[in-house]
């Protein structure tokens, strides 16, 4: 499969098409974004950030480029790379011509599962096109991504965006499928930027994802089912079909465990008790328990 960065892009202030003026993006009323020194772009204006730091923090990024570095989740990846491969196969015979199949993460984070999907596809002898592009609105995680490198040592063929998804910066109807991995989906957002047909793949904790660990650090656990998906309807999303991928993972450091919190809500919520009990951990099987559903947009 063929990959590069998608160019597909909008004005994140009164949604006109970008075109690239050197190191810059501009829309015809003048709005302009400059390249950051590692290759991103950032296109959060001031009035429409939540803080004055959105989205992960620095800490909280390192720690999860550490652990999925160890390749822990790889299972996940791969999934992510054969519903690409289905769809951008189905969507080529449907349409009859070569054109590419555009992708958009949405909280694309540090950029792992992006940079699998590249990896993947490089190995793959399909003849597809794809057109990548990861945003998120921790300028941390952009940043990070954009450091992200292929085998070989050059950039990755992806445009990394710090943005928010409720304005995502593509042009109307631009986007084939929508990746929202353990994200936050604005459903009204992402179908401003997909055409009917397009697809959101939607990957959330299962009921016993981390139920080890989460026994560890709470008094009571519950089972926790999926985000809900009601208001997908309401945008014109339905449900195509929903899969578990369900496999366990052996945590050998105490850097490991504690990187796997550090990057989840838990490491916000845990009491003190329970942080005092991970902190006695240095090992620990983990059951990554994770919904994928595929959706697509009526």
């Amino acid at each position: 499969m063929r990959v590069a960065g998608l160019t597909d892009l909008a004005c994140t202030i009164d949604g006109t098409p970008l075109i690239g003026d050197g190191a810059s993006l501009r829309c015809g009323h003048g709005h302009s974004f400059d390249r950051a020194r590692d290759g991103y772009w950032n296109l959060v204006v001031v009035q429409h950030k939540a803080s004055s730091d959105p989205g992960d923090s620095k800490e909280m990024v390192t720690a999860r480029r550490r652990f999925l570095n160890t390749g822990l989740y790889s299972p996940i990846a791969a999934h992510v790379f054969e519903t690409v491969r289905d769809l951008a196969v189905s969507t080529r015979r449907a349409d009859g011509d070569a054109r590419a199949f555009t992708i958009a993460d949405a909280g694309c984070g540090e950029g792992y599962y992006l940079q699998r999907l590249v990896e993947l596809a490089a190995q793959s002898s399909d003849t597809a096109a794809l057109r990548l592009a990861g945003f998120d609105v921790s300028k941390w995680a952009v940043q990070a991504a954009a450091k992200r490198r292929a085998n070989d040592g050059a950039p990755l063929p992806v445009r990394w965006l710090v943005a928010n998804n409720r304005r995502p910066p593509f042009a109307a109807q631009s986007i084939d499928l929508m990746l929202c991995l353990f994200g936050f989906p604005v459903w009204e957002g992402f179908r401003a930027a997909q055409a009917q047909g397009g697809a959101v793949l939607l990957i959330d904790p299962g009921p016993d994802h981390l139920i080890e660990l989460r026994r560890i650090i709470y008094p009571d656990v519950t089972q926790t089912e999926p985000q809900s998906i009601e208001r997908a309807a309401a945008s014109g999303y339905w449900l195509v079909r929903t899969e578990t991928v369900r496999f366990s993972i052996e945590l050998e450091t105490r850097e490991a465990v504690q990187d796997l919190v550090a990057m989840t809500p838990h490491a916000h919520r845990m009491p003190e008790a329970g942080r005092m009990a991970l902190a006695a951990i240095d090992r620990l099987l983990v059951t990554v328990d994770v919904v994928a559903r595929l959706l697509t947009l009526d």
